[in-house]
């Protein structure tokens, strides 16, 4: 996992995965090379294996869905939650008033990566 730059957030994920425009222009805007319109160049990105557990824990998306999903995945680098990324989400819990999944993504992101790249709000539904 050498070279990594980005650590892709939940938002940014799907809406990527559904060929969002914003995304896309987001996306590529801090280039990160798309091969197609939603198609990423995962060598220098990477998302939190919270994010992994998000968007494959799910409920109701479809079989297609879930299929695109898991091929992402597979296709990615997923960090993976390990003791110093455990700790420093012990230490900025106590500091910050956000969700434990959101502190575990960013103790992720600062035990292991430059630049955390946030889509922070919903993408609408096309």
């Amino acid at each position: 996992m050498n070279g990594l730059k980005f650590l892709l957030d939940t938002n940014i994920v799907i809406g990527l995965l559904k060929g969002n425009v914003k995304a896309i222009d987001l996306a590529e805007a801090v280039a990160i090379d798309l091969a197609e319109a939603v198609a990423l160049d995962l060598s220098v990105s990477a998302v939190s294996q919270i994010t992994r557990m998000e968007l494959c824990g799910f409920s109701g998306m479809t079989e297609a869905e879930e299929s695109r999903i898991k091929q992402f995945f597979q296709a990615c680098n997923v960090l993976l939650i390990d003791e110093r990324a455990e700790q420093e989400t012990i230490r900025l819990r106590k500091v910050m008033s956000l969700k434990l999944p959101d502190v575990i993504v960013a103790a992720t992101l600062l035990m292991r990566l430059p630049f955390l790249f946030l889509w922070r709000f919903r993408p609408s539904p096309e």
